[in-house]
């Protein structure tokens, strides 16, 4: 029986009308079972209203606990409470130059890289003043991408930590990063976002630009002191955000970068090694060629910072090191019997000009 007709035959009950029912007309009880009839429809109807008011406070439980749940997924985090990723440039998975499988001197995972004292190498400029620059190692012309997250104005949020979803190792890596900038509500406070899927779930506006950052990421503690003089930004680590845990890089800005037809740009390097390439441990493995007594490799670049096509992100080109004395400048460097062209592309941004 619906409780729909329970009730309609409750109210009738209740006025005093007698309604014949199948098995029951003219039997003696028949009032008697009118009335148990109702009384127990009565007591289930009572029932199914209490089941319903306990369904209701469940119900208001279960979304209380979601919303604070929600909120609570939504809070800022504390960058100086939050876990630190586990950073690891020297893997065969990250390394292509350096790795700790070919050179077990190189730091640990982790463990902070003093890169003034083991990535840091004195050439020539274009011109034949002497240059230093440093050795991120082999990256891609491919820039992953970076997220900035501004307000509706355009202004950037105060103290919120950048954000990236690739770490060295993982697939997509790159020191260089695309700019992406994420559009978020006035309302909201710095690092309730700390990673990309955050970004994605919130459903917040991305917008690609052209902009490219070098930003090589390190284990926290590494060191690289130098910049060049055209270059204002911080020797100091920036920290950002991977997957909720925090990254600490470098920023080298020692010249503005942008997309070159989606690419990150390149610009010319002329190196020679101990041993040539092709001989027995000859190449990388065999360290720059350098003057007798000092560090002075005649590795020579084909421009510096200032100039229109300098870019950090070298395009290798290897010359006999029979011609090292040779070479002292870019002309020099381009008449020397070059031994490969374009054999890698590496990060090398320059920090000193004498």
């Amino acid at each position: 029986m619906s409780r729909s007709r329970r009730t309609f035959l409750t109210t009738l009950a209740a006025a005093g009308v007698t309604l014949p029912l199948a098995g029951c007309a003219g039997s003696d009880d028949g009032g008697e079972n009118t009335d148990a009839m109702t009384e127990s429809m009565t007591a289930e109807d009572a029932m199914t209203e209490g089941d319903g008011e306990s369904m209701g406070e469940e119900t208001d439980a279960m979304d209380e606990e979601m919303t604070e749940s929600m909120d609570a997924d939504m809070s800022p985090t504390d960058p100086s409470e939050a876990p630190r990723a586990s950073i690891d440039r020297f893997s065969d998975s990250a390394g292509m130059l350096h790795r700790r499988s070919q050179n077990d001197a190189l730091p640990g995972p982790d463990e902070p890289i003093d890169f003034d004292s083991l990535f840091l190498t004195q050439g020539y400029g274009p011109g034949g003043d002497i240059i230093e620059y440093y050795d991120f190692d082999v990256q891609s012309t491919q820039p992953a991408p970076i997220y900035a997250l501004l307000y509706e104005n355009g202004d950037p949020v105060e103290d919120q930590l950048n954000v990236v979803d690739v770490v060295p190792g993982d697939e997509g890596y790159n020191d260089f990063w695309q700019v992406h900038n994420v559009t978020v509500p006035d309302e909201y406070e710095a690092n309730t976002v700390t990673s990309v899927q955050g970004i994605q779930d919130a459903g917040f506006d991305i917008s690609p630009t052209d902009t490219i950052k070098n930003c090589p990421i390190v284990p926290d503690g590494s060191t690289a002191s130098m910049r060049h003089s055209a270059d204002e930004s911080p020797a100091s680590l920036v920290e950002g955000w991977y997957e909720g845990e925090v990254v600490s890089y470098f920023l080298f800005e020692e010249a503005s970068l942008s997309l070159n037809d989606g690419s990150v740009p390149l610009s010319p390097i002329y190196v020679s090694f101990n041993t040539n390439p092709g001989e027995d441990g000859g190449g990388p493995a065999s360290g720059f060629m350098s003057e007798e007594g000092n560090d002075q490799t005649h590795n020579v670049t084909a421009t510096v910072p200032g100039d229109d096509a300098y870019s950090p992100l070298w395009s290798v080109n290897v010359y006999d090191n029979a011609d090292f004395d040779s070479v002292s400048d870019l002309e020099s460097a381009q008449n020397a019997n070059i031994l490969a062209s374009g054999a890698a592309m590496v990060n090398c941004p320059v920090v000193s000009e004498q």
